[in-house]
């Protein structure tokens, strides 16, 4: 009974520590949440030739090599591959989660990897939403507070309880916001986890297997979510997945392989998922044929 109420404290114990002593009186005030971004140029993210490699032992591990993309304002983008293909990798560089080895990432003009550690902080709670697989909600915190969460880190809060109640209703969550995650289905959870994503009005939302931990039924639904708020509200989206019937509902598909994309193509091309699975499968197995022509 009392655990929401501690969660509350420190939560704004923490707020007050952060808005006094993290961050600094310049930082522009976050956009009210549901105003639709505004697009000054036609593309939102840029890479540019960027590796990353990791180090286990003395063994090197090339996780990407020279990937460049871009991914246009507005637009809903797949990134498909197998296991190690690297397709996690690319996410986490573009949403500054992790450094490129070398090459640059840009979001609205912006070259992250340039960023301090502090500065990256700082432009991701505010430019870059994020949806994890495992929701990574606070399992303390009612939905409310989570979807709240990237405002009090930023040492802000909803000037307007109006916007949470739109978003909320656009999400289908309106009346679940005072329940905490183990309340919710998996469903929800993901739902909260995209109202979080979305509260700071970010640039572009990259999305991680969002439909990875739900069931076929369930998973559809939060991929016809995604899809409407890309028409909608002209989100731009990059999500990462290995299912054909997620990947249909994006505007295109990146296809990875050993750390490179191997092809980019119009999902508009494919009839159905079907359809989808079987042109992924050709141009993985028509480049691992490549491959070996070539030894």
């Amino acid at each position: 009974m009392y655990a929401l109420p501690l969660a509350r404290l420190v939560l704004n114990q923490s707020t007050i520590l952060r808005s006094t002593a993290l961050v600094p009186d310049s930082m522009p005030p976050i956009t009210p949440p549901m105003s639709v971004p505004e697009r000054s140029q036609t593309t939102t993210a840029t890479v540019q030739s960027i590796s990353k490699t990791y180090r286990q032992g003395i063994r090197q591990v090339d996780a990407l090599r020279d990937v460049s993309l871009d991914v246009e304002a507005g637009s809903f983008v797949a990134v498909m591959g197998a296991s190690g293909s690297g397709k996690s990798t690319l996410l986490h560089l573009m949403s500054g989660l992790t450094r490129p080895t070398s090459g640059s990432v840009l979001i609205e003009g912006q070259n992250i990897a340039d960023l301090s550690d502090y500065e990256l902080t700082c432009f991701r709670r505010r430019r870059i939403g994020l949806v994890f697989q495992a929701f990574n909600l606070v399992p303390s915190l009612s939905a409310r507070d989570n979807i709240l969460f990237p405002l009090y880190a930023a040492g802000e809060s909803l000037t307007d309880e109006s916007e949470l109640t739109e978003l909320a209703q656009q999400l289908g969550i309106e009346d679940r916001l005072h329940h905490r995650p183990d309340a919710l289905s998996g469903g929800e959870q993901q739902r909260v986890a995209i109202a979080r994503s979305l509260i700071t009005n970010p640039a572009i939302v990259f999305a991680d297997e969002p439909t990875g931990s739900l069931d076929s039924v369930t998973g559809d639904s939060i991929c016809r979510l995604l899809r409407n708020l890309c028409d909608q509200q002209q989100r731009t989206i990059v999500m990462v997945t290995h299912e054909p019937s997620v990947a249909v509902w994006a505007d295109s598909v990146v296809v990875l392989k050993d750390g490179q994309i191997v092809s980019q193509f119009l999902t508009k091309q494919c009839t159905d998922a079907q359809y989808l699975a079987a042109r992924y499968q050709q141009i993985v197995s028509a480049d691992a044929l490549d491959l070996t022509h070539s030894r």
